[in-house]
């Protein structure tokens, strides 16, 4: 029997961290010997935040960097960017078609966008579309998510059931996956993990830049335990190698969170290393990006052909 088929991406708009780790990244590694897994680097995507022809350059190479340094294989992985595939953009246009713009105006980055007042862009609105392509192309059973991208997924299903009912079987409904334990990862300040809040441990920082970004962690306790340092702990221990030490360490922050720097730089250290070694040969490395989008866009053009004919745009005779 086939593999089924995971897929998920990443947009290149800055330095990951730990959070983006736990709650994604890490799920592709350990899902990529049970699925045939689609990775791709959401480039376009990126196009609403990012609008620099060198940021976004250095951007996407890094991710491809991240994706190679956390343990991704080519091999067992399909490693793509979005822009390679024009097909992406091109069945947005088409769900566009079929979508109302109340329906669009529920979409949670559109309500955040509107209620800091910003003159919202149509890449902003019309996003979910784009992201109901770069699932649906690749007919997935699961998308791995963090709990903030459930609507996404739910979107695509929407979508999907919509043009079926339009036009004809045609799209797989996918499946949405996320691991409860780490849906959302805590900051130093305790809110959730996020750039926005300058609140994050990069996953691919110096010991320098942990030890900084752990001394600066928000010490709230509840039974003697600063929480968010054992919300952060937690996740490289499990509770029952933890909770004894922190218990017979009661109200010792100082020492808590040196441990907590230790263990980080044990675990961050050879993923830091390994990402050095294959900056060293970017051509190499851009080298397994292309050829992974080769081999997506085979099956997307192959979802696109069945559209098309679906739709009544494939007028000539083969």
């Amino acid at each position: 029997m086939s593999k089924k088929v995971l897929l998920s991406g990443i947009k290149p708009t800055g330095r990951p961290h730990i959070g983006n780790y736990f709650g994604a990244m890490k799920q592709f590694v350990d899902l990529s010997n049970d699925y045939d897994s689609y990775i791709f680097i959401a480039d376009y995507h990126a196009l609403n935040f990012i609008q620099n022809k060198t940021e976004m350059k250095e951007n996407i190479i890094n991710v491809l960097l991240d994706y190679l340094a956390i343990g991704l294989d080519p091999k067992k992985v399909t490693l793509y960017k979005q822009s390679d595939i024009s097909e992406h953009t091109e069945l947005a246009w088409i769900f566009d078609t079929i979508t109302t713009m109340p329906y669009l105006m529920r979409a949670h980055a559109y309500k955040d966008a509107e209620a800091k007042n910003k003159e919202i862009v149509v890449g902003t609105f019309n996003y979910p579309m784009l992201m109901a392509t770069d699932i649906l192309l690749y007919s997935p059973d699961v998308v791995p998510v963090g709990a903030d991208q459930k609507q996404h997924v739910e979107i695509s299903r929407d979508t999907a059931e919509k043009f079926n009912r339009i036009f004809g079987d045609t799209f797989k409904l996918p499946e949405l996956m996320i691991i409860k334990e780490v849906a959302v990862v805590p900051g130093t300040d305790g809110r959730k993990m996020s750039k926005s809040y300058n609140n994050t441990v990069p996953l691919f920082a110096e010991y320098e830049e942990i030890k900084k970004a752990v001394m600066s962690i928000v010490t709230d306790s509840e039974e003697g335990i600063p929480k968010n340092v054992y919300a952060i702990h937690n996740l490289l221990r499990p509770a029952s190698e933890l909770l004894p030490i922190y218990k017979s360490k009661t109200g010792k922050y100082k020492e808590l969170k040196e441990l907590l720097i230790e263990d980080l730089e044990k675990f961050i250290a050879p993923m830091r290393e390994r990402r050095k070694e294959f900056a060293k040969d970017i051509p190499k490395a851009l080298a397994i990006l292309k050829a992974g989008g080769e081999k997506a866009k085979k099956v997307a053009s192959k979802k696109m052909d069945e559209v098309r004919e679906k739709i009544g745009v494939n007028v000539y005779e083969k």
